[in-house]
């Protein structure tokens, strides 16, 4: 008996660790350190995966959205899933954008960027709360906070972005990379359902390598069907003017 036992924990442990593993997502390259720089005011995109702790800044490269840069979350705090009130101690989950006005460089959590909490889903669903972060000093309740250095990288190129004529940056907050496997690994979830609302933004970048066009219609995310395309050529000649002027 003991042998049979052996035998079928043996058979079975690869299915089961299948189960509860997730899916690996091979990591982007980011671009060069040296176009890095030249892309400094070039309007971005942010990122957010709460159960990889990562925090993806993305440039825009004539009509696509490059990886410019990953950095670790420090901190954040409530687990998985969205923000409901204040006080729950959880970091939202969901489609945030940033204006100049939600800058804060002074803040005394070093510098921070107010996502924009609660947006009209969150008040369609009764939420609450308020001054939701992206910032410094490594410490959170309900933020996600980076450390100083990081911080510093970050705000630097969603100021520059903004200030140089970007109307809003959008942030995609999910609670981890939205592939099939994960969301069928996380299906008994309460949030599951809200989970499988986000996943075409997810789907959306991924394809089109263009943040999600994204509105809210009876209480759930509804995502645009097809990308905006700019004209490549003026798209190119912007870049040039830009890192010329950089």
């Amino acid at each position: 008996m003991g042998r049979i036992a052996l035998l079928f924990a043996m058979i079975l442990m690869p299915a089961i660790s299948m189960a509860i593993t997730p899916e690996p997502v091979e990591p982007l390259a980011p671009v060069s350190k040296e176009l890095k720089k030249q892309l400094l005011g070039t309007p971005v995109f942010l990122q957010i995966f709460k159960e990889e702790r990562t925090l993806e800044l993305y440039g825009k490269i004539g009509n696509e959205y490059r990886l410019l840069d990953s950095y670790r979350i420090c901190n954040f705090s409530g687990g998985l899933g969205p923000k409901r009130r204040e006080g729950d101690f959880k970091s939202p989950e969901g489609f945030y954008s940033v204006r100049l006005n939600q800058l804060k460089p002074d803040s005394r959590f070093y510098r921070a960027i107010n996502i924009g909490f609660p947006n009209q889903y969150d008040r369609e669903q009764g939420y609450s709360g308020n001054y939701l972060m992206i910032h410094g000093n490594c410490v959170s309740i309900g933020c996600y906070a980076m450390t100083n250095a990081y911080m510093d990288e970050i705000f630097s190129y969603v100021n520059a972005a903004l200030r140089n004529g970007q109307p809003q940056v959008d942030i995609a907050i999910y609670p981890f990379r939205m592939t099939d496997s994960n969301l069928q690994r996380h299906r008994y979830s309460a949030y599951a359902s809200f989970w499988r609302e986000l996943q075409p933004g997810y789907a959306y970048f991924l394809k089109y390598h263009q943040p999600p066009g994204v509105s809210v219609n009876a209480g759930k995310y509804v995502m645009n069907s097809s990308p905006v395309v700019t004209n490549p050529e003026a798209a190119s000649k912007s870049f040039l003017a830009l890192t010329k002027a950089e």
